[in-house]
């Protein structure tokens, strides 16, 4: 094995890094749906744009606009029941533990509060003759939305973009005939009571306004939310050339060559315990903050921002056999002619747009990201923690965002404080609890109904992602002062939950009234409860020992973990999803219990009989299923070491469904559960990654192996990727040809012992922080 200091950019140039020019969604017409628009997003105000050429529509959000207000979800007197329920559990009577638990157990309310649009800046331009050369486009390495067009021999250019360094939405109109431009720009929302649009100075329109109420629920269980928190959002104009007038009704622009807007907006909205920001004064302090900039410097800044987190990772599949079509027409084709690259560009997509919708200081993506039409969005948009959230942030160690985490912690610390609250008053215990939703309030009692909501392991499985950022990262202050205290918190809480299995006799510890997501109904002792307790209690431990803190828990942690009720194998050979019986003959797209599979790591290679009863549990599924689900099986067959596999789920992905309806993408490569959801689209992205590279396996030693091309599909029979992540703190690069390994280059970011694995060769090597080491193809021979 060589050895050497070898520059970031130099590991790009050997591996082949895709050209920028590639990494880009293109349409030859304007967008006539939403899910046609192309979004862009800084973290806190996200955007989609619609490329309208008389009119234009440029829809906004902002991640702090929710209905609803502080509010305490937890229910007084609800631990009198948990030892009944329990009981009638126990007993067969899965139906009267469910009616108690819809009586004394879930939130007050029932449900929870959506995530809601902010409003829309409309653009409207003279009745254009004939329109030629159309293109609207999203620069994914530029992060860019621009929209061209010709008109009577002008050429007129949109570019839009959102800038987490000034916390704005730029909009640029250029044409390349000097006095030529002539529009109207106005702004609406869809909240009505008390919303205003107003003249602020002369260069300076205002929107504000306070959020509707809304209903949420189904049927007669429909649950009204007052609108409490207010909004403001200020478009600025600045013209080189011409005249802007602005008035109550909008910004009249005449006779310029270029102009540009700035969108900005704040809400009331200071954290999930109080409403007492100042949307006019957070909307003054960014427009303070540009004042002094040229459009040239904030589009320079924002590009170089994108581009630190965006350019850490490539990946080049050499496909492109359709490269030179329409986004949609590839999607469309797809099937009948499947294009690796287009694959690569998903991979890419789903980074570039949890960059977009989760930075440092803003929210946690949602259910749709940040992105959000609807006053009554599927799901509240809300965040699902029974797998939709979690799944959100898969990618973000694997593929070099590890920054872009740090909203989904910031979640997790508010969730212990409502979520010590619910554990005391729901089950009389220490730590904190999280269940199957959380919302901007966060709320984490059940929510509902008693047969799927009643699920507590929620917080326990957000947990886990404070350890992989340790694991990938090696930070120990983080996971001092940030992950141990939570995780301890948590594991404190199971400590005192878990009761003792009285059907087998084993001494088994047994999780319960809980439910397989979304199957079965509220029962005892469900496998996925297992095996995230069982992880989450390892885990806890093992920081603990690092940390050198709680001897005492630490052990009681370790003795409990493997008293936890084992995964079992079931009768047709699949892994069982409840510890008692069950019909494993079903296509339900929750696959829960293979969690243990992927993201967890107790089921591998090393557990062969629990391993096989995984894939054959897929067997029976299907490789069917709504989009985030399809998103959950790439993961699960690239752990099974199936590339094959895993790329016929992505070919069934790749569906169309703005044109085919059903699962898949719609024409702007948003996922289709249908509707939309953000979480196939991170899922995909992570699935990918982990088919390239796994790093979730240990030797005799502790360390972590770096598994190389673990489940390459034989369709990418040539490639190359760059600046994935692997656990230690290493940062690896392949190339690979005729579908075996040419070159890896991985460099160490911490200093920790190597050991790398390419089918059944292991290399292991002592490393420094900084310098790579290379592994070559004769190096396995």
């Amino acid at each position: 094995m060589k050895t050497g200091v070898i520059l970031l950019l130099g590991v790009v140039a050997a591996c082949s890094q895709a050209s920028a020019g590639e990494l880009v969604l293109r349409y030859d017409e304007p967008a006539e749906q939403w899910t046609d628009a192309l979004p862009v997003g800084n973290g806190s105000m996200g955007a989609m744009v619609f490329g309208g050429i008389e009119k234009e529509r440029i829809q906004f959000n902002h991640d702090t606009l929710w209905a609803g207000k502080p509010h305490s979800y937890a229910r007084d007197g609800a631990v009198d029941i948990l030892p009944e329920m329990r009981r009638l559990l126990f007993a067969g009577k899965q139906k009267d533990a469910q009616k108690l638990g819809m009586e004394r157990f879930m939130s007050v309310p029932l449900r929870q509060a959506p995530y809601q649009p902010f409003g829309d800046l409309w653009l409207e331009f003279p009745a254009a003759g004939k329109v030629k050369n159309y293109l609207r486009e999203l620069d994914l390495d530029g992060a860019v939305a621009t929209t061209v067009y010709s008109v009577d021999g002008v050429q007129y250019t949109r570019t839009v973009f959102a800038s987490c360094p000034d916390q704005m939405i730029a909009v640029r109109i250029e044409a390349d005939r000097k006095g030529a431009l002539f529009f109207r720009a106005a702004l609406s929302s869809e909240h009505q009571r008390a919303t205003r649009v107003s003249r602020q100075d002369d260069t300076t329109l205002k929107l504000i306004g306070k959020v509707d109420a809304v209903d949420v629920g189904r049927n007669g269980n429909r649950i009204p939310f007052d609108g409490a928190v207010e909004f403001e959002a200020r478009l600025r104009i600045d013209v080189e050339d011409g005249t802007a007038t602005v008035s109550d009704s909008g910004i009249e622009v005449s006779g310029a060559t270029k102009a540009t807007l700035y969108l900005v907006g704040g809400t009331s909205y200071k954290n999930f315990q109080s409403l007492d920001a100042d949307p006019a004064v957070l909307c003054e302090k960014v427009l303070d903050g540009i004042g002094g900039k040229s459009y040239v410097q904030l589009l320079a800044d924002h590009q170089k921002d994108h581009r630190r987190l965006f350019r850490r990772t490539t990946l080049n599949l050499n496909g492109n056999r359709s490269a030179a079509l329409t986004t949609d027409e590839r999607l469309s084709q797809y099937q009948s002619n499947p294009d690796p690259d287009f694959a690569a560009l998903l991979f890419q997509y789903g980074r570039y747009l949890l960059i977009a919708s989760s930075r440092p200081g803003s929210q946690a993506a949602n259910l749709q990201g940040l992105w959000n039409e609807s006053r009554k969005p599927a799901w509240d948009s809300k965040y699902t923690l029974n797998i939709n959230a979690e799944m959100n942030y898969w990618p973000a160690e694997l593929t070099g965002l590890s920054e872009c985490h740090e909203p989904f912690f910031d979640l997790i610390r508010d969730l212990q404080i409502s979520g010590g609250e619910v554990a005391e008053k729901h089950y009389g215990a220490r730590g904190w609890v999280a269940h199957h939703n959380t919302d901007a309030w966060r709320g984490a009692a059940p929510i509902n109904a008693s047969n799927h909501g009643i699920w507590p392991v929620g917080g326990a499985w957000m947990c886990t992602h404070l350890w992989e950022h340790f694991l990938f990262s090696g930070d120990r202050k983080f996971l001092a002062e940030t992950a141990y205290p939570l995780m301890k918190g948590a594991s404190e809480f199971f400590v005192d939950y878990l009761i003792e299995d009285p059907v087998f006799g084993k001494g088994w510890l047994v999780s319960g009234p809980s439910n397989s997501p979304e199957r079965g109904g509220l029962v005892m002792a469900p496998t996925m409860d297992h095996q995230i307790i069982r992880t989450l209690f390892n885990q806890t431990a093992e920081a603990a020992k690092f940390l050198g803190k709680d001897p005492a828990f630490r052990k009681q942690l370790e003795e409990m973990a493997a008293r936890i009720a084992p995964n079992q194998v079931g009768e047709a050979g699949q892994l069982k999803e409840w510890l008692y019986q069950e019909d494993p003959f079903t296509d339900h797209r929750h696959v829960s219990h293979l969690w243990g599979l992927h993201p967890g790591a107790e089921i591998t290679p090393e557990t062969p009989e629990l391993f096989a009863a995984c894939k054959r549990t897929l067997e029976l599924r299907g490789d069917a299923g709504t989009g985030w689900s399809r998103g959950w099986k790439v993961n699960f067959w690239a752990r099974l070491r199936d590339g094959d596999r895993m790329n016929r789920i992505l070919y069934g992905f790749f569906n169309n469904t703005s044109v085919k309806g059903g699962a898949g993408f719609y024409n702007n490569l948003f996922d289709a559960h249908p509707p939309f959801q953000i979480d196939g689209n991170f899922g995909l992205t992570a699935g990918i990654a982990e088919a390239l590279v796994q790093s979730h396996l240990r030797d005799v030693n502790g360390h972590w192996i770096i598994d190389l091309l673990p489940a390459l599909p034989s369709a990418w029979s040539e490639g190359s990727v760059t600046g994935l992540r692997a656990r230690g703190g290493f940062e690896v690069s392949i190339r690979w040809k005729d579908g075996t390994l040419v070159l890896a280059e991985i460099k160490s970011l911490n200093g920790n012992p190597l050991v790398v694995r390419m089918g059944s060769k292991i290399i292991r090597t002592q490393t420094s922080a900084g310098k790579v080491y290379l592994v070559e193809n004769k190096d396995l021979k």
